[in-house]
């Protein structure tokens, strides 16, 4: 890590040091779309590690540059009308953004009958970011803090003070720290007030970072949400071309050069670590030890945060172990920086895959709700919820054994890409491999625990 990157992350640190306890993510919702998985632990943990360890072994086996190449290189082009679509996009984005306002000020307080909760939680951060991966991303275009700032874009024009892409990106990813842990430890989901007022304090940080690095720069770069949905983006199958909209196989955009800064690789890291970080927190074993940690003294205001920093942190040389693994295991003048690039994006197929099974029974359970507060913002139905197969558990399952399928291959292609013999980019993969092997059996351990309330509420 640079010395500024580490100085962006001792910000985060002491910014979150002075907050206050945790009051645990989901509240109502997550109580609301409870499901245990009906799958054995022994059973996935086992299986899913070994299904990764032998997919690698099966990509081992595609040798072919020119078929890694043309798989990767085919797409064809989409015809649409993209400054229409873009139009309609601003269109949903600012209604959207004033029905969280309205509904979040005067609407109902029972979470799952305002319409501000269930918007951003079910149809925004569940949905929506769904689709950004197995669709394409419209954040873009919807993004109403974009929107709303563009006026200021005209006011200032050219700005002469810009971050370099490198401070850009680790700014963006502490940035993204702090908004893992506020949604973790606020009351997001249950107190549409604070939602509204959250969803005012970002455009004001918007709107001060159009101020200091111009509008284009904090869009494109350092706009944590932004940069999130562009990253989830890359993982989907249509995606934005010169002239136009373009279909490619899912992921195959992520050998294309997503990340090319250390900072953009501790994005892709932190974004992996949130999800698992906001999934574990509503454990058994997170409340065990969170009870055990605050009688052996911890102060229950630095627990949260702690953790978070710990595991961003250890996910983060983790990674970088990997990378330096790499031309340890195959010798090659490619520097460990430009490898860790290199495969960077991979962990992103990992991230959405992770993402799909820990929101998917979520999103379908509680759409009922998200339905009848959009029909009637000021005074919805009765909150209901769709009781699920319990089957339907196993798919979050398959979602992450198939997005750590993806990494595999994209590492391989990215391997074959960068390194010039066929042994040696089959070596390079050892060590990342080891690691998406860890990772997968840390996602499906979190995946079937039974919810549990964090403790310190």
């Amino acid at each position: 890590m640079s010395r500024r990157g580490a100085r962006a992350v001792g910000g985060v640190v002491g910014l979150l040091a002075v907050c206050g306890v945790a009051v645990a993510h989901g509240g109502s919702l997550r109580d609301a779309s409870g499901q245990e998985l009906a799958v054995p632990t022994w059973l996935f943990l086992s299986t899913g590690g070994a299904v990764v360890g032998a997919s690698f072994l099966l990509a081992s086996f595609v040798t072919d540059r020119r078929f890694v190449a043309a798989v990767h290189e085919w797409r064809r082009r989409l015809p649409a009308p993209r400054r229409a679509l873009a139009w309609v996009g601003h269109a949903v984005g600012l209604a959207g953004f004033g029905f969280i306002l309205l509904t979040g000020f005067v609407g109902p307080t029972e979470p799952l009958r305002n319409g501000a909760i269930v918007l951003v939680w079910v149809g925004w951060w569940a949905a929506f970011a769904m689709s950004t991966y197995l669709v394409g991303n419209s954040w873009p275009a919807i993004n109403p803090f974009r929107t709303l700032t563009a006026p200021l874009a005209r006011v200032l024009g050219d700005r002469s003070v810009s971050l370099a892409p490198g401070r850009a990106a680790w700014a963006s990813t502490a940035f993204l720290l702090a908004l893992v842990w506020f949604e973790v430890v606020s009351p997001l989901a249950d107190e549409p007030r604070l939602l509204a007022a959250a969803a005012v304090g970002y455009l004001a940080l918007s709107t001060a970072g159009v101020l200091a690095v111009g509008h284009d720069q904090w869009f494109a770069e350092v706009a944590p949400l932004s940069r999130l949905f562009s990253m989830y983006g890359s993982v989907a199958p249509i995606q934005r071309a010169d002239d136009g909209l373009e279909l490619r196989l899912p992921a195959m955009r992520l050998t294309d050069g997503v990340v090319t800064t250390d900072g953009g690789v501790a994005f892709v890291v932190a974004l992996v670590w949130g999800t698992t970080y906001d999934g574990f927190v509503g454990t058994p074993a997170w409340a065990s030890f969170a009870r055990a940690a605050v009688d052996a003294g911890v102060p229950p205001q630095l627990l949260y945060p702690a953790a978070l920093l710990v595991g961003f942190l250890a996910f983060h040389r983790l990674y970088w172990w990997a990378a330096r693994k790499a031309r340890d295991f195959a010798p090659t003048y490619t520097e460990t920086a430009v490898l860790a690039r290199r495969f960077a994006p991979s962990l992103l197929a990992i991230a959405a895959g992770y993402h799909l099974a820990h929101y998917l029974v979520y999103a379908l359970s509680l759409s009922p709700s998200l339905f009848g507060a959009l029909l009637a913002p000021l005074d919805p139905p009765v909150a209901r919820t769709l009781v699920l197969p319990s089957w339907l558990s196993g798919v979050g399952v398959a979602t992450v054994l198939l997005g750590h399928l993806f990494a595999i291959w994209v590492a391989h292609a990215t391997a074959y890409d960068e390194l010039p013999g066929r042994l040696q980019a089959i070596r390079s993969q050892y060590a990342l491999t080891l690691v998406m092997v860890f990772y997968t059996m840390t996602s499906l351990w979190i995946i079937g625990q039974p919810a549990a309330e964090p403790p310190f509420l």
